[in-house]
């Protein structure tokens, strides 16, 4: 389970006249852009990017910058966390805006519209969008997840299981977006032709 934007959702729910507006949260001393909404991504806003690169956008009224409140963003952590502990066995919290679910027990659910209504009962009982992917592995439930920010149709949630359907989304899936793999890896492995997760999963070893 991974919130959208997660410090930007925080934000925007005491400011509901910006959702769908170009939303960024910068990060101690107003350094660098560390949360973006899509509108702010569709501005070329990159993760990372220091202030003063873009406060020409704020300053024409085309994008909302807010200070990061991290006291705000651990009180909306946990309610998440709550709404997800109470639908699951066992949960492990990895980050502020990220938790892995131990679905074991939950045998034969369909677990495409479980997690789509765990999706819904986050967004309604605490405001924060989550999108909830569902895979045979941590890696895989990763990527269902983004699946979901991708295609607004999915939902929220997302049941990757059938191998057919597993290797066309690796086919289209950037290597460098696969857990665990940064930027150094991704210059080795494009170097070896490995360009997709496909590619890697493919890889001799």
């Amino acid at each position: 389970a991974d919130c959208n934007a997660f410090f930007v959702s925080c934000e925007r729910i005491f400011r509901s006249d910006l959702e769908n507006k170009a939303v960024v949260v910068l990060s101690n001393n107003d350094g660098c852009a560390i949360s973006r909404s899509n509108e702010a991504k569709k501005l070329d806003i990159t993760m990372g990017e220091p202030f003063y690169q873009f406060a020409y956008l704020e300053r024409a009224g085309a994008v909302t910058v807010f200070s990061s409140n991290y006291k705000l963003y651990g009180d909306m952590s946990r309610r998440v966390q709550q709404v997800l502990r109470s639908a699951v066995p066992a949960l492990e919290v990895y980050s502020i805006d990220e938790s892995f679910m131990d679905l074991g027990g939950m045998e034969g659910m369909d677990f495409d519209v479980w997690a789509k209504h765990l999706s819904a009962e986050c967004r309604r009982q605490t405001g924060i969008p989550v999108s909830v992917g569902v895979a045979p592995t941590k890696t895989l439930a990763k990527i269902a997840s983004k699946l979901c920010k991708q295609y607004p149709r999915l939902r929220g949630g997302c049941y990757m299981y059938r191998k057919a359907d597993i290797l066309r989304v690796l086919a289209n899936f950037p290597v460098d977006d696969v857990w665990g793999i940064g930027r150094r890896y991704t210059r080795r492995f494009n170097a070896y032709g490995i360009r997709t997760a496909l590619d890697f999963y493919n890889a001799e070893e």
